[in-house]
Protein backbone atom coordinates (compact mmCIF):
# COMPACT_ATOMS: atom_id res chain seq x y z
CA UNK A 1 0.00 0.00 0.00
CA UNK A 2 2.82 2.38 0.83
CA UNK A 3 4.29 1.93 -2.64
CA UNK A 4 0.95 2.79 -4.19
CA UNK A 5 0.63 5.92 -2.07
CA UNK A 6 4.13 7.15 -2.73
CA UNK A 7 3.62 6.61 -6.44
CA UNK A 8 0.62 8.93 -6.39
CA UNK A 9 2.59 11.70 -4.72
CA UNK A 10 5.46 11.77 -7.19
CA UNK A 11 4.26 14.78 -9.15
CA UNK A 12 6.67 17.57 -10.02
CA UNK A 13 4.71 20.57 -11.19
CA UNK A 14 5.86 22.26 -14.40
CA UNK A 15 5.11 25.74 -15.73
CA UNK A 16 1.58 25.98 -17.07
CA UNK A 17 0.70 26.82 -20.67
CA UNK A 18 -2.42 28.44 -22.09
CA UNK A 19 -3.69 24.97 -22.92
CA UNK A 20 -3.35 23.92 -19.27
CA UNK A 21 -5.59 26.78 -18.18
CA UNK A 22 -8.20 25.76 -20.76
CA UNK A 23 -8.05 22.15 -19.59
CA UNK A 24 -9.22 23.00 -16.09
CA UNK A 25 -12.40 24.50 -17.56
CA UNK A 26 -13.29 20.90 -18.54
CA UNK A 27 -15.17 21.57 -21.74
CA UNK A 28 -15.27 17.78 -22.20
CA UNK A 29 -17.77 17.71 -19.30
CA UNK A 30 -20.30 19.62 -21.41
CA UNK A 31 -22.07 16.31 -22.05
CA UNK A 32 -23.61 16.77 -18.58
CA UNK A 33 -25.70 19.59 -19.99
CA UNK A 34 -27.90 16.94 -21.60
CA UNK A 35 -29.91 17.34 -18.38
CA UNK A 36 -31.07 20.69 -19.79
CA UNK A 37 -33.02 19.00 -22.59
CA UNK A 38 -35.82 17.45 -20.47
CA UNK A 39 -36.49 20.86 -18.94
CA UNK A 40 -36.99 22.43 -22.37
CA UNK A 41 -39.11 19.50 -23.61
CA UNK A 42 -41.36 19.52 -20.54
CA UNK A 43 -41.88 23.28 -20.81
CA UNK A 44 -42.79 22.87 -24.46
CA UNK A 45 -45.29 20.09 -23.72
CA UNK A 46 -46.85 21.56 -20.58
CA UNK A 47 -46.70 25.29 -21.26
CA UNK A 48 -45.86 25.91 -24.91
CA UNK A 49 -43.39 28.51 -26.16
CA UNK A 50 -43.46 31.75 -24.15
CA UNK A 51 -40.48 33.57 -25.62
CA UNK A 52 -40.19 35.87 -28.62
CA UNK A 53 -37.16 34.07 -30.08
CA UNK A 54 -36.81 30.42 -29.13
CA UNK A 55 -33.58 29.97 -31.10
CA UNK A 56 -31.87 32.91 -29.40
CA UNK A 57 -33.13 31.82 -25.97
CA UNK A 58 -31.78 28.28 -26.45
CA UNK A 59 -28.42 29.59 -27.66
CA UNK A 60 -28.05 31.98 -24.74
CA UNK A 61 -29.13 29.24 -22.32
CA UNK A 62 -26.53 26.78 -23.58
CA UNK A 63 -23.75 29.38 -23.45
CA UNK A 64 -24.87 30.28 -19.93
CA UNK A 65 -24.74 26.69 -18.71
CA UNK A 66 -21.38 25.92 -20.32
CA UNK A 67 -19.69 29.11 -19.09
CA UNK A 68 -20.97 29.00 -15.51
CA UNK A 69 -20.16 25.29 -15.22
CA UNK A 70 -16.65 25.90 -16.59
CA UNK A 71 -16.17 28.71 -14.07
CA UNK A 72 -17.14 26.28 -11.30
CA UNK A 73 -14.70 23.69 -12.66
CA UNK A 74 -11.87 26.23 -12.66
CA UNK A 75 -12.13 26.93 -8.93
CA UNK A 76 -12.87 23.27 -8.27
CA UNK A 77 -9.64 22.07 -9.82
CA UNK A 78 -7.56 24.91 -8.38
CA UNK A 79 -8.79 24.42 -4.80
CA UNK A 80 -8.63 20.62 -5.06
CA UNK A 81 -5.07 20.42 -6.38
CA UNK A 82 -3.55 19.53 -2.99
CA UNK A 83 -6.15 16.78 -2.50
CA UNK A 84 -6.38 15.40 -6.05
CA UNK A 85 -2.74 14.28 -5.88
CA UNK A 86 -3.92 11.46 -3.61
CA UNK A 87 -6.39 10.17 -6.22
CA UNK A 88 -5.24 7.43 -8.66
CA UNK A 89 -6.47 9.26 -11.77
CA UNK A 90 -7.18 12.84 -10.67
CA UNK A 91 -3.51 13.14 -9.73
CA UNK A 92 -2.95 13.61 -13.48
CA UNK A 93 -5.09 16.73 -13.65
CA UNK A 94 -3.58 19.92 -14.98
CA UNK A 95 -3.72 21.78 -11.64
CA UNK A 96 -1.74 18.98 -9.98
CA UNK A 97 0.80 18.55 -12.74
CA UNK A 98 1.39 22.23 -13.53
CA UNK A 99 2.23 25.43 -11.67
CA UNK A 100 -0.83 27.60 -12.20
CA UNK A 101 -0.91 31.29 -11.39
CA UNK A 102 -3.53 32.23 -8.78
CA UNK A 103 -4.31 35.59 -10.40
CA UNK A 104 -4.84 34.02 -13.80
CA UNK A 105 -7.11 31.41 -12.19
CA UNK A 106 -9.24 34.13 -10.61
CA UNK A 107 -9.38 36.03 -13.90
CA UNK A 108 -10.37 32.88 -15.79
CA UNK A 109 -13.10 32.05 -13.27
CA UNK A 110 -14.44 35.62 -13.34
CA UNK A 111 -14.43 35.70 -17.16
CA UNK A 112 -16.48 32.51 -17.47
CA UNK A 113 -18.96 33.58 -14.80
CA UNK A 114 -19.40 37.10 -16.20
CA UNK A 115 -19.98 35.82 -19.74
CA UNK A 116 -22.42 33.19 -18.45
CA UNK A 117 -24.37 35.65 -16.33
CA UNK A 118 -24.40 38.24 -19.12
CA UNK A 119 -25.93 35.72 -21.53
CA UNK A 120 -28.45 34.70 -18.88
CA UNK A 121 -29.39 38.34 -18.28
CA UNK A 122 -29.99 38.83 -22.00
CA UNK A 123 -32.20 35.75 -22.09
CA UNK A 124 -34.54 36.46 -19.14
CA UNK A 125 -34.73 37.31 -15.46
CA UNK A 126 -35.48 33.68 -14.67
CA UNK A 127 -32.41 32.49 -16.54
CA UNK A 128 -30.28 35.05 -14.72
CA UNK A 129 -31.60 33.86 -11.35
CA UNK A 130 -30.89 30.19 -12.11
CA UNK A 131 -27.43 31.00 -13.48
CA UNK A 132 -26.60 33.08 -10.40
CA UNK A 133 -27.55 30.21 -8.09
CA UNK A 134 -25.50 27.86 -10.31
CA UNK A 135 -22.42 30.09 -9.90
CA UNK A 136 -23.03 30.52 -6.16
CA UNK A 137 -23.27 26.75 -5.76
CA UNK A 138 -19.75 26.43 -7.17
CA UNK A 139 -18.48 28.73 -4.40
CA UNK A 140 -20.43 27.01 -1.61
CA UNK A 141 -19.28 23.57 -2.79
CA UNK A 142 -15.60 24.38 -3.31
CA UNK A 143 -14.48 27.44 -1.33
CA UNK A 144 -13.60 27.36 2.41
CA UNK A 145 -14.91 27.84 5.02
CA UNK A 146 -18.18 26.45 3.65
CA UNK A 147 -16.71 23.89 1.22
CA UNK A 148 -19.62 21.47 1.52
CA UNK A 149 -17.76 18.85 -0.54
CA UNK A 150 -15.79 17.95 2.61
CA UNK A 151 -18.91 17.13 4.64
CA UNK A 152 -20.46 13.67 4.32
CA UNK A 153 -23.98 13.62 2.80
CA UNK A 154 -24.04 17.42 2.52
CA UNK A 155 -21.51 17.02 -0.30
CA UNK A 156 -23.97 14.92 -2.33
CA UNK A 157 -26.97 17.14 -1.56
CA UNK A 158 -25.14 20.36 -2.50
CA UNK A 159 -23.48 18.99 -5.64
CA UNK A 160 -26.63 17.35 -6.98
CA UNK A 161 -28.50 20.68 -6.95
CA UNK A 162 -26.77 21.28 -10.29
CA UNK A 163 -29.26 18.84 -11.82
CA UNK A 164 -32.46 20.80 -11.10
CA UNK A 165 -30.62 24.03 -11.96
CA UNK A 166 -29.89 22.62 -15.42
CA UNK A 167 -33.53 21.51 -15.63
CA UNK A 168 -34.71 25.06 -14.82
CA UNK A 169 -32.31 26.59 -17.32
CA UNK A 170 -33.84 24.35 -19.98
CA UNK A 171 -37.35 25.29 -18.84
CA UNK A 172 -36.51 29.01 -18.92
CA UNK A 173 -35.35 28.67 -22.53
CA UNK A 174 -38.97 27.93 -23.48
CA UNK A 175 -41.00 29.57 -20.71
CA UNK A 176 -39.15 32.16 -18.62
CA UNK A 177 -42.35 33.23 -16.82
CA UNK A 178 -42.87 30.12 -14.66
CA UNK A 179 -41.04 27.37 -12.79
CA UNK A 180 -41.21 23.63 -13.54
CA UNK A 181 -43.54 21.58 -11.29
CA UNK A 182 -42.02 21.12 -7.83
CA UNK A 183 -42.35 17.34 -8.19
CA UNK A 184 -40.04 17.41 -11.21
CA UNK A 185 -37.53 19.71 -9.49
CA UNK A 186 -37.35 17.42 -6.45
CA UNK A 187 -37.20 14.32 -8.65
CA UNK A 188 -34.25 15.82 -10.52
CA UNK A 189 -32.50 16.86 -7.30
CA UNK A 190 -32.78 13.44 -5.63
CA UNK A 191 -32.02 11.70 -8.91
CA UNK A 192 -28.82 13.74 -9.03
CA UNK A 193 -28.19 12.70 -5.44
CA UNK A 194 -28.37 9.07 -6.55
CA UNK A 195 -25.82 9.71 -9.31
CA UNK A 196 -23.40 11.49 -6.97
CA UNK A 197 -23.75 8.87 -4.22
CA UNK A 198 -23.16 6.09 -6.76
CA UNK A 199 -20.05 7.90 -8.00
CA UNK A 200 -18.71 8.06 -4.44
CA UNK A 201 -19.55 4.39 -3.90
CA UNK A 202 -17.48 3.51 -6.97
CA UNK A 203 -14.57 5.64 -5.75
CA UNK A 204 -14.80 4.15 -2.26
CA UNK A 205 -14.74 0.55 -3.47
CA UNK A 206 -11.89 0.97 -5.94
CA UNK A 207 -9.58 3.23 -3.95
CA UNK A 208 -9.99 1.40 -0.64
CA UNK A 209 -9.31 -1.91 -2.39
CA UNK A 210 -6.15 -0.66 -4.13
CA UNK A 211 -4.74 2.02 -1.79
CA UNK A 212 -6.61 1.85 1.52
CA UNK A 213 -9.14 4.13 3.23
CA UNK A 214 -6.46 6.39 4.72
CA UNK A 215 -5.44 7.62 1.28
CA UNK A 216 -9.10 7.97 0.28
CA UNK A 217 -9.74 10.29 3.23
CA UNK A 218 -6.68 12.36 2.34
CA UNK A 219 -8.18 12.81 -1.11
CA UNK A 220 -11.63 13.84 0.20
CA UNK A 221 -12.43 14.48 3.88
CA UNK A 222 -16.09 13.54 3.43
CA UNK A 223 -15.13 9.89 2.97
CA UNK A 224 -14.26 9.74 6.69
CA UNK A 225 -18.02 9.86 7.31
CA UNK A 226 -18.87 7.17 4.76
CA UNK A 227 -18.69 3.41 4.58
CA UNK A 228 -19.46 1.11 1.67
CA UNK A 229 -22.70 0.15 3.43
CA UNK A 230 -23.83 3.74 4.09
CA UNK A 231 -23.11 4.80 0.52
CA UNK A 232 -25.03 1.83 -0.87
CA UNK A 233 -28.01 2.53 1.39
CA UNK A 234 -27.96 6.22 0.44
CA UNK A 235 -28.14 5.25 -3.24
CA UNK A 236 -31.33 3.29 -2.54
CA UNK A 237 -32.79 6.16 -0.51
CA UNK A 238 -32.14 8.75 -3.24
CA UNK A 239 -33.53 6.42 -5.92
CA UNK A 240 -36.70 5.74 -3.90
CA UNK A 241 -37.34 9.43 -3.17
CA UNK A 242 -36.72 10.35 -6.81
CA UNK A 243 -39.16 7.65 -7.97
CA UNK A 244 -41.72 8.92 -5.45
CA UNK A 245 -41.65 12.44 -6.87
CA UNK A 246 -41.70 11.03 -10.41
CA UNK A 247 -44.91 9.17 -9.57
CA UNK A 248 -46.48 12.38 -8.24
CA UNK A 249 -45.67 14.16 -11.50
CA UNK A 250 -47.02 11.32 -13.67
CA UNK A 251 -50.31 11.08 -11.80
CA UNK A 252 -50.87 14.86 -11.81
CA UNK A 253 -49.85 15.74 -15.35
CA UNK A 254 -50.08 12.74 -17.70
CA UNK A 255 -50.90 9.26 -16.48
CA UNK A 256 -49.78 7.66 -19.77
CA UNK A 257 -46.17 8.36 -18.78
CA UNK A 258 -46.51 5.49 -16.27
CA UNK A 259 -45.17 3.30 -19.07
CA UNK A 260 -41.79 5.03 -18.68
CA UNK A 261 -41.42 3.90 -15.05
CA UNK A 262 -39.95 0.42 -15.79
CA UNK A 263 -37.22 2.07 -17.87
CA UNK A 264 -36.46 4.62 -15.14
CA UNK A 265 -36.13 1.77 -12.62
CA UNK A 266 -33.88 -0.10 -15.04
CA UNK A 267 -31.70 3.02 -15.35
CA UNK A 268 -31.28 3.22 -11.58
CA UNK A 269 -30.41 -0.48 -11.42
CA UNK A 270 -27.97 -0.27 -14.33
CA UNK A 271 -26.16 2.74 -12.89
CA UNK A 272 -25.89 1.15 -9.45
CA UNK A 273 -24.36 -1.91 -11.10
CA UNK A 274 -21.85 0.36 -12.86
CA UNK A 275 -20.84 1.86 -9.51
CA UNK A 276 -20.23 -1.59 -8.05
CA UNK A 277 -18.33 -3.07 -10.99
CA UNK A 278 -14.71 -1.90 -11.50
CA UNK A 279 -13.52 -0.20 -14.66
CA UNK A 280 -16.81 1.52 -15.57
CA UNK A 281 -17.63 5.17 -16.20
CA UNK A 282 -19.44 5.62 -12.86
CA UNK A 283 -16.61 7.85 -11.59
CA UNK A 284 -16.66 9.91 -14.79
CA UNK A 285 -20.29 10.83 -15.62
CA UNK A 286 -19.12 12.81 -18.66
CA UNK A 287 -18.12 9.46 -20.24
CA UNK A 288 -21.36 7.60 -19.59
CA UNK A 289 -22.16 7.73 -23.30
CA UNK A 290 -19.56 4.94 -23.62
CA UNK A 291 -21.73 2.57 -21.56
CA UNK A 292 -23.74 0.75 -24.22
CA UNK A 293 -26.37 -0.74 -21.89
CA UNK A 294 -27.08 2.62 -20.30
CA UNK A 295 -27.39 4.34 -23.67
CA UNK A 296 -29.84 1.69 -24.92
CA UNK A 297 -32.02 2.19 -21.84
CA UNK A 298 -32.02 5.97 -22.31
CA UNK A 299 -33.00 5.59 -25.98
CA UNK A 300 -35.85 3.24 -25.05
CA UNK A 301 -37.00 5.63 -22.32
CA UNK A 302 -37.08 8.54 -24.76
CA UNK A 303 -38.96 6.47 -27.35
CA UNK A 304 -41.63 5.42 -24.83
CA UNK A 305 -41.90 8.99 -23.53
CA UNK A 306 -42.47 10.35 -27.05
CA UNK A 307 -44.97 7.60 -27.86
CA UNK A 308 -46.97 8.16 -24.66
CA UNK A 309 -47.04 11.90 -25.35
CA UNK A 310 -49.34 11.31 -28.32
CA UNK A 311 -51.31 8.25 -27.17
CA UNK A 312 -54.22 8.61 -24.77
CA UNK A 313 -55.22 5.57 -22.68
CA UNK A 314 -58.42 6.44 -20.74
CA UNK A 315 -58.39 3.12 -18.85
CA UNK A 316 -55.31 4.33 -16.93
CA UNK A 317 -57.54 6.80 -15.10
CA UNK A 318 -58.18 3.93 -12.69
CA UNK A 319 -54.90 4.92 -10.99
CA UNK A 320 -56.07 8.48 -10.33
CA UNK A 321 -59.38 8.32 -8.47
CA UNK A 322 -60.35 6.40 -5.33
CA UNK A 323 -61.69 2.98 -6.25
CA UNK A 324 -62.35 -0.13 -4.22
CA UNK A 325 -62.88 -3.74 -5.22
CA UNK A 326 -66.28 -4.81 -4.00
CA UNK A 327 -67.42 -8.40 -3.44
CA UNK A 328 -71.11 -7.48 -3.34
Amino acid sequence: MRNHQSGLLKTEATSASFRNYLQIARFDHSTKHVFILPGAVLALLLRGVHTDSLGLSVTLGLITAICVASGNYVINEWLDRDFDKFHPTKSQRSAVQNQLNRNIILLEWAAFVVVGLACAFMASRAMFLFASIFALQGIVYNVPPLRTKDKAYLDVISESINNPLRLMIGWAMVDPATLPPSSVILMYWTGGGFLMAAKRLSEYREIVASHGKELLERYRMSFAGYSECSLTVSCFVYALISSFFLAIFLVKYRIEYLFTVPFVIALFANYLALSINPGTSAQSPEKLYQERGLVILVVLLVMVFVLMTFINIPSLDVFIGQRYISFD
